[in-house]
């Protein structure tokens, strides 16, 4: 009988995700210094690679690891479950809530409520909550985390740091930047170096917080774990 085994290294991982991450930025870097150099002229081989475009390289990757990080949380609520632990339920919630992140990354659900939002504040100059999706983000990022807190402080000291160092970069971008960026297009517009550079950085930090947060579940796995097989029935742990 043949045995197919697929090892995933936490540090091989990593790095092939962040090799693949750094040359999106520096693509769409280029790209838009080409651009900027050439005086306004834009090309859809340039909007391919912009970080702040849509449905494009950039957006499917940040996607395909959304997706895999929903999947490592899958796997983990599975053995989770054999295991018969209290963490089961925190677990599968947040594969579901990253597979959400995943669709919304590519389809931008999360936009949708900017004209309600504004209509909801009124007035026209909003600053920081230009793009007023940030605020019924933040308040949600608020309930999650006191309802996560519990879950979190009893994980491995190792996974509790990693996790956080994860969130925090991962939440500078998709909200502090956001908000920064936000402001300087209620300024001065999107078509400006500044902003270009805000939302390079603010793309760069929710691709680095995911990446960061996939190593440290590899590595819960790989801690936690001796040996994890995949058969067409199921996930099962090898002692």
């Amino acid at each position: 009988m043949i045995s197919n085994q697929i090892l995933l290294k936490p540090s091989s991982v990593v790095r092939i995700l962040g090799a693949v991450a750094f040359l999106l930025v520096l693509a769409s870097t280029v790209g838009q210094l080409t651009i900027y150099m050439a005086g306004g002229r834009d090309s859809g081989l340039v909007q391919l690679f912009f970080l702040d475009a849509e449905q494009n390289m950039p957006t499917f990757f940040s996607s395909l690891i959304l997706l895999f990080a929903s999947l490592l949380l899958a796997v983990i609520t599975i053995l989770e479950k054999n295991r018969k632990t209290f963490n089961v339920s925190y677990w599968a919630l947040l594969s579901f809530g990253f597979l959400f992140m995943a669709i919304d990354e590519f389809v931008c659900l999360h936009e949708k409520l900017e004209l309600p939002m504004r209509k909801l504040l009124g007035g026209s100059n909003f600053g920081f909550f230009h793009f007023a999706w940030v605020i019924p983000g933040i308040a949600l990022v608020f309930v999650l985390a006191l309802f996560l807190f519990r879950f979190w402080w009893r994980l491995p000291a190792k996974t509790r740091l990693t996790f956080f160092i994860a969130a925090s970069i991962y939440l500078a971008g998709c909200l502090g930047f956001e908000m920064i960026g936000g402001y300087c297009d209620e300024l001065y517009g999107q078509q400006n170096l500044t902003y270009v550079m805000l939302t390079t950085i603010e793309e760069s930090l929710e691709m680095t917080g995911v990446i960061v947060f996939i190593w440290g579940l590899l590595k819960y796995i790989a801690d936690n774990y001796k040996e994890v097989r995949l058969r067409l029935d199921g996930v099962s742990e090898e002692e």
